[in-house]
């Protein structure tokens, strides 16, 4: 659901983090700003659906999302994203190309968006705006690695903890059999690292 309301106190939290990316004038972000449209979401909404291009790169100021690929019987979890973060199918986003997997909320969301024509006008007509598209790109990229080296060099029981260090409280609301798909155990193998932790 896409709603006009404006809340001014997610803009600054953008804004705050565009801020530390690059500095921008009140030009830059007025016209940066005026691109930016709010959707508000249910829990369990889709993002972007398998098949589908996507259009958007949106900065999450309430909520949390998953990235996941739908199989028969259990879908495959890759990734999570939380508050203050961005949230795109990068790949689909840059190529146009149909995406291989689907984006969902997890909880009620909030999201500011942009369509990507709109990001390349920002880029051409503000004085930091290929700065602040290379620096998100580098950031989600980052993310990215991050989770490929885990899957790669980390067990099960320490990417559990990598993920469950970086956002507690926020991981009570995601339910046990995405975080399993996540780390890449059964939900039954999930339970017995939990037990041993606490």
């Amino acid at each position: 659901m896409v709603s006009n309301r404006t809340r001014p106190f997610a803009m600054n939290e953008i804004r705050e983090f565009i801020e530390k990316i690059t500095p921008m004038s009140e030009a830059d972000w007025a016209f940066f700003s005026s691109k930016l449209q709010r959707v508000a979401l249910k829990k369990n909404s889709i993002l972007l659906q398998a098949g589908e291009v996507e259009h958007y790169l949106s900065f999450i100021t309430q909520g949390i999302v998953r990235f996941y690929i739908e199989g028969e019987e259990n879908d495959l979890t890759f990734g999570f994203l939380f508050e203050k973060e961005f949230v795109t199918g990068y790949d689909s986003f840059l190529t146009q190309r149909p995406s291989d997997y689907q984006i969902e909320t997890l909880t009620d969301s909030d999201l500011w968006r942009i369509t990507r024509a709109d990001l390349e006008e920002v880029y051409q007509k503000t004085e930091h705006g290929n700065l602040i598209g290379r620096k998100m790109a580098e950031k989600m990229f980052l993310v990215k690695s991050k989770r490929e080296m885990a899957l790669l060099s980390k067990s099960a029981e320490e990417r559990y903890l990598d993920l469950f260090s970086e956002r507690p409280q926020l991981l009570k609301q995601i339910p046990l059999n995405y975080i399993a798909s996540y780390i890449g155990v059964t939900p039954q193998a999930l339970s017995r690292i939990r037990s041993r932790i606490t």
